[in-house]
């Protein structure tokens, strides 16, 4: 069915008429008079859903490229936190607590999921811990999860191996076993901090993505040089499977307190062979953002763990998530905070699918051109930044073409 988004602002620019349909932007006009309609009110023909934009911002919607659904406690009661320091320490604080949730795996991912599209998130990548404690249960519980919103999200499921490849009997059978049954993309993490083996790591890790056809998605919280020396592997590793824009690290914490000369040189080889990048704007040194973007790194921007047993910070709400990455990236300027915009959107999208339109500058607006993907977000505001800033709940949610939220509300 043909949707006409009426009175809306692209980019903040000037008012519009946006039609949708096949799923994609069809026309962008400018915009008649304003009219009464609101979602579900058709036009005088009969042959088009007309939803009233009233001046709001018209923005790509957002994508999280790196959410632990399995892992949520959104919408149960908040708890004390327990976790110890490390990703060991967190790893057993949570195998230690998730069973005994007042939920299964599979709600508390729907009901995080739900909250997330409802906020504006249309595409998802989302971590399924696959170890020697969970077996498959937890990835099953997010493939559930994806079914009850199939049609208000695209979401890809990562393997994810949290406790490791090489510290328990199994991890690699149980890895591989969630790749036969559908997982979409292979996970890893810290190859020599956590495992202490990155070549048996990356071996595993590489292996399965080649015999199975996936990408890759690797987290590194490593430090400095340890972080450098991981990547550097990772890359290698990239380049002789002919793994060029399917690979992607996540966090990246060390890679920003690396010498300057260091850092151009690895973003250089980021950008040569095409892998992306995924934050979760932590406290601490940022990402350069300004130099990954001059470079053509494709970045993408996550929620991370959402109210859960490693942190009781996160609201499904990757608007607010947005602020925080200009936050903590020390940005005032407009065109800056809109580039966080365009990570959280746009950005994220092409860390999802190479194939789509990308950020290619700081200042670079793409995704709400005439072809573009009707995934799209409607937001209350003067400006772009103003949004972020003040992150009302005006918001209207459409996922290929169709309405799917409104004021926070699923539809």
């Amino acid at each position: 069915m043909t949707v006409i988004l009426r009175n809306v602002r692209p980019w903040g620019g000037e008012l519009t008429d946006a039609t949708l349909d096949g799923g994609v932007i069809t026309a962008l006009e400018p915009a008649l008079p304003a009219t009464s309609g609101s979602i579900g009110t058709a036009n005088s023909g009969g042959s088009a859903v007309v939803i009233e934009g009233a001046g709001r911002i018209l923005l790509p919607s957002f994508s999280d490229v790196h959410v632990h659904l399995d892992s949520t406690r959104i919408g149960l009661p908040m708890r004390p936190h327990t976790g110890s320091p490390g990703v060991w320490g967190m790893m057993l604080n949570d195998r230690k607590n998730w069973r005994g949730a007042e939920a299964s795996v599979a709600d508390r991912a729907a009901t995080c999921l739900g909250a997330m599209i409802a906020r504006g998130t249309t595409r998802v990548r989302t971590y399924a811990q696959v170890d020697a404690d969970a077996g498959l249960e937890r990835f099953e519980g997010v493939l559930a999860a994806r079914e009850t919103h199939r049609d208000r999200a695209d979401v890809q499921v990562i393997a994810f191996p949290q406790a490791g490849l090489l510290r328990e009997a199994g991890s690699a059978e149980v890895l591989e076993e969630a790749l036969k049954l559908g997982a979409d993309v292979v996970g890893g993490i810290d190859p020599c901090s956590l495992d202490r083996d990155p070549v048996r790591h990356l071996d595993i890790v590489f292996g399965l993505a080649e015999k199975y056809g996936v990408p890759v998605d690797i987290h590194l919280h490593e430090p400095d040089q340890l972080g450098l020396f991981s990547a550097q592997l990772i890359l290698e590793r990239t380049k002789a499977l002919g793994m060029q824009g399917l690979v992607t690290i996540s966090h990246g914490y060390g890679l920003a307190d690396l010498p300057a000369g260091q850092l151009q040189e690895l973003i250089d080889e980021f950008a040569a062979l095409d892998v992306s990048m995924a934050t979760i704007a932590p406290a601490g040194q940022p990402l350069p953002l300004q130099q990954l973007a001059e470079a053509g790194v494709r970045v993408g921007l996550g929620e991370d763990g959402q109210r859960d047993y490693w942190s009781p910070y996160g609201n499904a709400d990757m608007l607010d998530r947005t602020w925080q990455l200009a936050f903590t990236s020390r940005f005032r300027a407009d065109e800056l905070i809109e580039h966080c915009v365009a990570v959280a959107t746009v950005g994220g999208a092409s860390v999802l699918d190479p194939r789509s339109s990308r950020v290619s500058s700081v200042a670079d607006r793409p995704g709400l051109g005439l072809g573009d993907p009707a995934e799209l977000l409607l937001v209350e505001g003067d400006t772009v930044t103003g949004a972020v800033m003040d992150r009302l709940p005006g918001r209207t949610v459409i996922h290929r073409g169709q309405a799917v939220a409104d004021n926070l509300e699923l539809v």
